[in-house]
C-alpha cells in the first residue's frame, strides 16, 4: 500500500536512483587519462603474472655467446652482461616490482590505518603522541627514511618491501587521522551517540568506512611511489639480489655499459617510467572518480 502511494515519478527516481560506486564507475570510464593508466597497469601485472606461462628465455640462465648482443628478433631488447634475454628479466623483474608496491602498500595501511583511526577518534593525549611521532617522521624525506630501514633490515626483496612499507605509515596515519576528524563532527555520527550506539560500532561501522576513498586513492598513488623506491634500493644493492631480475639491478648492472651496449638501460628505465606513469594516471583518475563534489 505504501508503495501505491508513491508518484509515478519518485518510484522511478527511487529505483534508477545511481549508487555511489556506480557513479564512481561512471565517472571513470569517462577519464580518458585513468583509461590510459589502466590499461597500462594491466599490462604491467599481466607480464608479471604471465611471465612463468609464456614461451621466455630463462632470465637466469647466461649464454656467453650472446654477451651484450644488440636487440634483434632473437632478442628483442638485446642480452645483458652475461647473454641473458633483456626481455626475459624485464617480464620476470615486473613481479618484483609488482609484488614491492602490493605488499608495501599492505604493510602501510596494517599499521597506519589503525593508528590514523585511534588518533582521530579518540584524541586527547592519544593524538597528540601520534601527531609529534608521525610528524617527526615525515620530517625526515621519504627515500633516506626507506635507504635507512632496508640498511638496518639487511639487502633483500623482502626487506625492501617492509622498509618502504614503513616509510609510508606516517602518510596513512596522518590521511586516515584527518578523515575520522572530518567525519566524527557530522550529524549521523552524534545521532548515532544520542541513541546509545557504542562508540566501537560508530568508529568501525560509520566512520571508517568514509575513509576508503582517500585511502584508495593514497593507496594508487602508493604504488608508484613503492615501484621506484624498489628500483632504486634494488639499485643501490639493498633490494632483490642477483641473479633475480629487477629492474632497478639491470638498470645498475647497464650503467657500466652506456657506451658498449646503451639498449641494457632501456628497457628496465622504460618499464619503470610507464609502470609509475600508469599508477599516477590510475589514481588521478580514481581521485577525481571518487570525489563527490565532482559531477
Amino acid at each position: 500500500m505504501a508503495d501505491a502511494a508513491l508518484p509515478a515519478g519518485a518510484a522511478g527516481r527511487s529505483a534508477g536512483a545511481e549508487t555511489p560506486l556506480r557513479r564512481a564507475w561512471r565517472k571513470l570510464r569517462r577519464n580518458r587519462a585513468a583509461l590510459i593508466g589502466g590499461t597500462i597497469v594491466l599490462v604491467f601485472v599481466l607480464m608479471a603474472v604471465l611471465a612463468p606461462l609464456l614461451p621466455l628465455a630463462d632470465p637466469l640462465k647466461s649464454n656467453f655467446l650472446a654477451i651484450r648482443k644488440p636487440p634483434s628478433a632473437l632478442h628483442w631488447f638485446g642480452t645483458d652482461e652475461l647473454g641473458r634475454d633483456q626481455v626475459s628479466r624485464l617480464f620476470f623483474g615486473a613481479q618484483a616490482s609488482l609484488l614491492a608496491g602490493i605488499v608495501s602498500v599492505l604493510i602501510a595501511l596494517g599499521v597506519g590505518v589503525p593508528v590514523g583511526l585511534a588518533a582521530g577518534w579518540y584524541g586527547g593525549w592519544v593524538d597528540a603522541v601520534i601527531s609529534r611521532i608521525t610528524e617527526a617522521l615525515l620530517a625526515c624525506p621519504f627515500l633516506i627514511l626507506a635507504i635507512a630501514l632496508a640498511a638496518v633490515l639487511g639487502p633483500s626483496l623482502t626487506n625492501a618491501m617492509i622498509a618502504i612499507g614503513l616509510s609510508a605509515v606516517p602518510i596513512f596515519i596522518r590521511l586516515v587521522r584527518g578523515q575520522v576528524i572530518s567525519v566524527k563532527t557530522e550529524d549521523f555520527v552524534e545521532g548515532a551517540r544520542a541513541v546509545g550506539v557504542r562508540d566501537s560500532v560508530i568508529l568501525f561501522r560509520h566512520v571508517a568506512p568514509n575513509t576508503l576513498p582517500p585511502i584508495v586513492v593514497q593507496s594508487t598513488l602508493f604504488m608508484a611511489q613503492a615501484i621506484i623506491l624498489e628500483a632504486a634500493l634494488s639499485f643501490l644493492g639493498l633490494g632483490q639480489q642477483p641473479p633475480s631480475p629487477s629492474w632497478g639491478q639491470m638498470l645498475n648492472v647497464a650503467k657500466n655499459f652506456m657506451e658498449q651496449a646503451p639498449w641494457m638501460s632501456v628497457a628496465p628505465g622504460a618499464a619503470i617510467f610507464l609502470a609509475v606513469l600508469g599508477f599516477n594516471l590510475l589514481g588521478d583518475g580514481l581521485r577525481d572518480a571518487l570525489d563527490p563534489k565532482e559531477s
